[in-house]
């Protein structure tokens, strides 16, 4: 499945009023809800058709203004523009409300920015008077997308100045040095990505946005051949962020680094403590690889020592007590086929994995292997983390189910694919839904576009093809296998350019080769700008791995052929 047009490395979250306290991720679902969609009429409609005598315009209003932002956070910015516009309307000749008029005048900018209508946005915004309101921070966000999306370098460039001079503590401000940086990634124009990334982390040491940035910081010094900063970075990453999830490739990278200056027992010791931490991440398939060439790992780094020990895993606590009555109801609902019912039961316990345990399993009876999987994915998330004997044998078959493995194996082989690496990419994309539709069209297990799935077909001989074929697994896989192993053959055999080019296009992998060059394909991977592409690519290696390991009659040689 190919990404969109409109993908950035990372989506920013934008600050809103939720963050002061004003409502909460139930409020979103309640105003989305069925039951209140035919009642959206504005809110500011509502209150001008009531007696003129309102003791509290302003705190009507305000209620008013909540309601747009909880649209906003909703996407749904179509209602949210119209919600704004009602309100401004009714405020309009209230002079007691016009720092509130020009506030909401930049929340409909920002809505008018998300439905990508520029010009309207731009003009609104520019027309709003400069002041030292927290709103204009957020005014100024909104200009800085604008010339973003627009190429206008000076504009943005002194947009991001104002900001950092006026409002050097403002979340805007975070989410303006975020996209700033992640447009000069994109360009690619490393020199100022770093200068706008080692600006957000030096700002905002405690930001949300700091572990990234500041690896980010580190990996583009290494691009460029600023080996000694790289390094430095790299270290400090560990220091100041040891639990962020940018350790495993700080480590990775420090120890290439080490390598490269003849540094074997820093690269060893780094390898070995990457396998031991993180042991089934895709950073630790890669560490296993260089420590075959026979590193000493017997030395010790204080810095690691920061890094926290993963918690250990109690497999007593994945098993029911027999004498626990809701675990018993749900296994009987469930044996009559009431699966819902079966799951609601157990949802009574939301604290205990054994009950989350169950939940999965009554997924399995209802033969929906991708709700289980999803399910025991939230119950277990720290589970790459661990060794295979950390977790019951069943409880890996959830996470690694192989449903449909005999038309999986069959057209994998058919094609001169390694069948664990298809059902890695199936659990990605789909994780086995043959239902499954994504908002960019695509359809089925392998997730593929209508025109594409017509094609293959053509090619294959398939008569009366119709897109709702793609549901079909055994027409999916089918389709799907040939489709990858064209553009793996296309790629020259290398996988991981093949996934990138199933994931964002094939021209843009093509363009990021012309970026190299890289030492090999690992750089390569790691230098991929958009973050959901190259989480893909390294999500769908791990996890092939680990199939291996799981399902490989020889585990050593699961090991040997990542």
């Amino acid at each position: 499945m190919q990404i969109s047009f409109w993908h950035s490395p990372r989506r920013p979250h934008l600050p809103t009023s939720s963050e002061s306290g004003l409502y909460s991720r139930d409020s979103v679902r309640s105003i989305l809800t069925p039951r209140s969609s035919g009642r959206l009429r504005s809110c500011a409609q509502m209150h001008s058709s009531r007696p003129i005598r309102m003791t509290k315009p302003f705190a009507c209003s305000r209620q008013c203004a909540i309601t747009s932002h909880l649209l906003m956070k909703a996407r749904r910015f179509d209602l949210a523009a119209t919600e704004y516009r009602s309100i401004l309307d009714s405020i309009r000749s209230d002079m007691s409300q016009q720092s509130l008029q020009r506030e909401l005048q930049v929340k409909l900018g920002g809505a008018l920015y998300r439905q990508h209508q520029l010009d309207a946005a731009k003009s609104l915004l520019e027309s709003i008077a400069a002041s030292s309101e927290p709103y204009e921070a957020e005014r100024l966000y909104y200009l800085h997308e604008i010339a973003r999306n627009r190429d206008d370098g000076d504009r943005e460039r002194q947009i991001l100045s104002d900001m950092m001079q006026k409002f050097p503590a403002s979340p805007w401000l975070q989410e303006t040095l975020l996209s700033a940086s992640n447009m000069y990634l994109l360009r690619p124009d490393y020199k100022n990505a770093i200068e706008y990334y080692s600006a957000q982390f030096k700002l905002f040491p405690e930001g949300k946005y700091s572990p990234y940035s500041h690896w980010k910081a580190a990996w583009l010094n290494l691009r460029i051949g600023n080996k000694d900063e790289a390094k430095r970075l790299m270290e400090e990453q560990v220091k100041l962020y040891p639990t962020g999830q940018e350790i495993p490739p700080a480590l990775y990278w420090r120890a290439r680094l080490a390598e490269e200056d003849g540094d074997y027992d820093r690269a060893g010791e780094y390898y070995a403590f990457i396998l031991r931490r993180f042991t089934h991440y895709y950073y630790a398939d890669l560490a296993r690889e260089r420590l075959r060439f026979r590193f000493d790992a017997s030395k010790h780094d204080p810095m690691l020592d920061k890094v926290p020990a993963q918690e250990d895993v109690d497999k007593t606590s994945f098993e029911a007590p027999s004498d626990d009555l809701r675990v018993a109801r749900a296994q009987l609902l469930a044996n009559a086929a009431l699966f819902d019912f079966a799951v609601r039961e157990l949802q009574a316990e939301p604290d205990k994995l054994y009950a989350k345990a169950e939940i999965a399993r009554v997924y399995l009876k209802a033969d929906r292997p991708d709700r289980a999987l999803q399910s025991f994915k939230r119950a277990v998330p720290g589970y790459f983390a661990g060794d295979i004997t950390d977790m019951p044998s069943w409880a890996w078959n959830i996470l690694f189910p192989k449903p449909y493995w005999n038309e999986l194996t069959r057209y994998a082989n058919a094609n001169g694919l390694d069948p664990y690496l298809v059902a890695s990419l199936i659990r990605q994309e789909s994780e086995f839904n043959p239902q499954a539709v994504s908002h960019a069209n695509a359809w089925g297990l392998m997730q593929l576009l209508p025109p594409v799935g017509k094609k293959l077909a053509k090619e294959v001989r398939m008569r009366h093809f119709s897109q709702e074929q793609l549901t079909d697994p055994n027409i999916n896989i089918q389709l799907g296998t040939r489709y990858f192993k064209q553009i793996v053959d296309s790629f020259d055999g290398q996988v991981q350019f093949a996934l990138a080019a199933y994931n964002a296009g094939t021209d843009r992998v093509k363009n990021w080769q012309e970026q190299g060059p890289y030492r090999d394909i690992n750089e390569f991977v790691e230098s991929i700008p958009f973050s959901e592409t190259r989480e893909y690519v390294q999500a769908i290696m791990r996890n092939a791995t680990v199939y291996r390991l799981l399902y490989s009659k020889n585990v050593e040689t699961a090991r040997a052929n990542p």
